[in-house]
């Protein structure tokens, strides 16, 4: 059965409820499951290490998660116009399976959050998909066939899923928002069960 990992960092908890809805997106895909992880905070030097398991939550994401997954779907708060950096020091880390091309062929999507409406999510979603591209995966956006990507006044791209939070509170998602995330989900997980039905009847 392909297994989607859907991998994110939060802070505030939105891209966090982003991450679940796309979970069920994939869950809704017969013969798909969803792997939800999360990544490690990163600290100054001065600060201690990360604890070695979450207080709550998902669980940290390892390289043998990235390795076993059929796709991927990564999630992180906008930085100014940026991933954040603990989601792209766990990325920094994976020269080892693109050495080994493990991801290369698999489809990929991402997804943010963000607190203003012109708060860089089209390019945080961007800067999430150049390592991917490095990888080889294949990029999965979100179509304007799906209707709330017309419909929707807060977040939502055709360049992955997001969420528009506001200043200093963390409303909970519209219907819009949590619509095109788990069409993200699904996506994702469909290509996946359409390539690994390929590459067995390839095999037989």
């Amino acid at each position: 059965m392909p297994e989607i990992l859907v991998l994110y960092y939060s802070r505030s908890g939105a891209t966090a409820e982003l991450a679940r809805h796309v979970c069920r997106g994939v869950e809704g895909v017969a013969g798909a499951s969803a792997r939800l992880r999360t990544v490690p905070p990163v600290y100054a030097e001065s600060a201690g290490p990360p604890k070695p398991v979450p207080a709550s939550g998902a669980p940290y994401a390892t390289l043998d998660d990235l390795a076993q997954t059929h796709g991927l779907v990564l999630g992180s708060p906008t930085r100014f116009g940026n991933m954040a950096a603990p989601l792209k020091h766990f990325l920094d880390g994976t020269a080892s399976l693109w050495l080994s091309g493990v991801l290369a062929g698999k489809p990929a999507a991402v997804f943010t959050s963000t607190q203003t409406m012109h708060g860089g999510q089209e390019t945080t979603l961007l800067s999430m998909m150049l390592p991917l591209l490095h990888h080889g995966m294949y990029l999965v956006g979100l179509p304007y066939t799906e209707r709330a990507l017309n419909e929707t006044r807060g977040g939502g791209t055709p360049y992955g899923a997001s969420h528009v939070s506001g200043p200093g509170t963390v409303p909970a998602l519209t219907d819009e928002e949590k619509s095109l995330a788990q069409a993200l989900g699904k996506r994702v997980a469909q290509l996946a069960v359409q390539l690994a039905s390929f590459a067995a009847g390839a095999r037989g």
